[in-house]
């Protein structure tokens, strides 16, 4: 049976649209002075803005001290006169818009469709703008099954600690395009991975934490890829086949990102 959900006018008419590309107004700058809440550190502090038109619930990323905290807005005011020099700024906001068709996967919801919850526009829910700083990555391709995370080279501890966040959903997002996947896990800091994937097996694994050795984030990262492959090849064999893509979201993320600050709109479950 294929569960699936749709947000913003999903018809049942299409069972897989060939072209569903979002087209979002661009909106205006508004000067503004916004009082921003940075949750993991218990403390709301004001900042100016004067890149993008911001409103109460909008996930934002700052300048200064707290650069790369996720922040939310949660007052914002047009009349001010300040000295810029005592004020940081507002450097990004996120675009928590989600419209299209997500299928049910376990835990997670997923999606077929490259424009729906592509990898850029999640990184931005979790991730400041990448800086441009240079980056050195090495590789061994080493490759090992899927199904057989058992020879995995990692410490018995370190998988337990993977299999807990695995349980805890801490993976809340991965994708798979073509050969090509990427991955976002939730730790003390959100975290990058990236893999590749063919034939059932894994190779190029790399985390961006500072671990020297295959880490907790790999290990929750191939058992939450396993659950969503199997869940694909039980129900949606054959939307897989025809984009030989998939994204999948941790259905508390979207909950919490997409669909915490809408006022209006719909969703339907078929």
């Amino acid at each position: 049976m294929k569960f699936k959900i749709g947000f913003d006018g999903y018809s049942k008419e299409k069972e897989f649209p060939v072209d569903n590309r979002i087209v979002t107004e661009e909106k205006v700058p508004v000067k503004s002075l916004v009082q921003v809440r940075f949750p993991n550190r218990g403390r709301s502090l004001a900042y100016y803005n004067d890149k993008f038109d911001l409103h109460v619930g909008d996930l934002v990323f700052v300048d200064g001290k707290l650069e790369g905290e996720r922040g939310i807005v949660t007052d914002v005011s047009y009349a001010f006169k300040i000295k810029l020099s005592d004020y940081k700024r507002v450097i990004a906001v996120a675009d928590t818009t989600v419209n299209g068709e997500l299928y049910f996967g376990g835990s997670h919801l997923v999606s077929f469709d490259r424009s729906i919850i592509p990898y850029d526009k999640i990184r931005g829910w979790f991730l400041p703008p990448a800086d441009d700083e240079e980056y050195a990555v090495g590789s061994d391709d080493k490759g090992f099954l899927l199904e057989k995370l058992d020879e995995f080279e990692i410490q018995p501890q370190i998988a337990d600690r993977g299999f807990d966040y695995y349980n805890h959903n801490k993976v809340v997002y991965l994708c798979l395009d073509g050969i090509h996947g990427k991955a976002i896990v939730e730790g003390s800091t959100p975290y990058e991975l990236t893999f590749d994937y063919k034939n059932g097996e894994v190779s190029n694994l790399i985390c961006d934490c500072f671990c020297s050795f295959h880490c907790k984030h790999e290990f929750a990262l191939l058992l939450q890829l396993r659950e969503t492959l199997k869940v694909i090849e039980k129900h949606y064999e054959d939307l897989y086949e025809q984009s030989d893509y998939f994204a999948a979201i941790c259905k508390a993320t979207l909950l919490n990102y997409a669909m915490n600050t809408d006022k209006s709109g719909s969703i339907v479950l078929g």
